[in-house]
């Protein structure tokens, strides 16, 4: 696919991100249709009906949100890009903030949408990489990747992951933080059924809590 003349950057990025976003779409569909297909093992339609009925508007519900939250912080690029690879809340956000953060840039400025993308596919394409080498080297590996002595480290991967980048950003945002970290910190310890599996629909939460906090200190000229 050859870009359209006289296309600006932001155009492009919304032309080719709804391109890909379908095919993605089209793609994860089809893949449980040809195993329907070559198995001769179709689902239970009425099952599966009342399954959707009952748990799909709970994502639809967090889809919408998801793009008013992560918009903002990666960009136009950064979002579609971010869609179509998953795994946003514990890899790809943590990775474009970062990016534009010792770019000193914006994900509102183009350059800002630049280095988002750019981060998010350099981080999509690592990740890549590192699944076939673990898938390559999963056998000879396993023993030590099931070390107990190795484990405490492993659990411990993403509280350091975004602890270094909380520190930074709350260092920076000192009062605007105050509100959503108790509120998470208060969830995630009184709340049993939150867990990691949640992380996802939490962030959503947490951006607009701390979007309405933001306004009512703004509305008293706090910040």
């Amino acid at each position: 696919m050859t870009m359209k003349k006289n296309m600006s950057y932001m155009d492009s990025v919304h032309h080719y991100g709804r391109i890909w976003g379908i095919i993605v779409g089209v793609v994860l569909l089809l893949f449980p249709l040809s195993l329907s297909l070559i198995f001769g093992a179709a689902p239970d339609w009425k099952v599966l009906v009342s399954g959707l009925i009952a748990t799909a508007p709970m994502y639809w519900a967090v889809g919408i949100v998801e793009i008013f939250t992560y918009v903002p912080m990666l960009g136009a690029g950064g979002t579609y890009l971010s869609f179509i690879t998953g795994n946003i809340s514990n890899l790809k956000l943590p990775c474009a903030i970062d990016a534009m953060e010792r770019a000193g840039v914006k994900a509102s400025d183009e350059e800002g949408e630049v280095i988002s993308t750019i981060a998010i596919a350099v981080s999509s394409i690592v990740t890549t990489l590192i699944i076939i080498v673990g898938v390559i080297c999963i056998i000879p590996l396993t023993p030590v990747l099931e070390s107990p002595i190795l484990k405490p480290a492993f659990d411990q991967i993403l509280p350091a992951l975004f602890g270094g980048l909380a520190v930074v950003f709350i260092s920076k945002n000192l009062k605007l933080s105050i509100a959503p970290v108790i509120l998470m910190l208060a969830l995630f310890i009184f709340v049993p059924a939150l867990n990691a599996g949640t992380v996802g629909i939490m962030v959503p939460v947490g951006v607009i809590v701390t979007v309405i906090y933001a306004r009512i200190l703004y509305k008293k000229g706090v910040l």
